[in-house]
């Protein structure tokens, strides 16, 4: 799915704001971070300590990517299919799936 680009679609149901603000509350620890990296690199820390922290990161990103999947799928994709439109998102979910698993 290399040609996917970004979408002017919007989601079918928009986020509530408890979810939007546990989703960036979790962006926000992730861009934390990654500050903290820098600074490990800055700093000179040994090198498995600064993995250590990359692994945190990629599984915390991971985390949320899970989320927004979940609910894509409950919501965008179910709707699609309900309304007739199923090959298209089906075939976009799949290549989401394809992107995200190569993380």
């Amino acid at each position: 799915m290399e040609d996917m680009k970004l979408s002017e679609k919007k989601p079918v149901e928009p986020r509530s704001k408890e979810d939007m603000e546990k989703l960036l509350s979790r962006l926000k620890r992730i861009e934390g971070q990654v500050r903290g990296i820098q600074k490990m690199v800055e700093d000179e820390r040994y090198c498995v300590d600064i993995l250590v922290q990359i692994s945190a990161i990629n599984a915390a990103l991971k985390k949320v990517g899970m989320n927004i999947l979940k609910r894509h799928t409950q919501h965008c994709v179910s709707d699609s299919i309900i309304n007739g439109d199923s090959n298209e998102s089906i075939d976009e979910l799949m290549g989401v799936i394809e992107l995200f698993s190569k993380i």
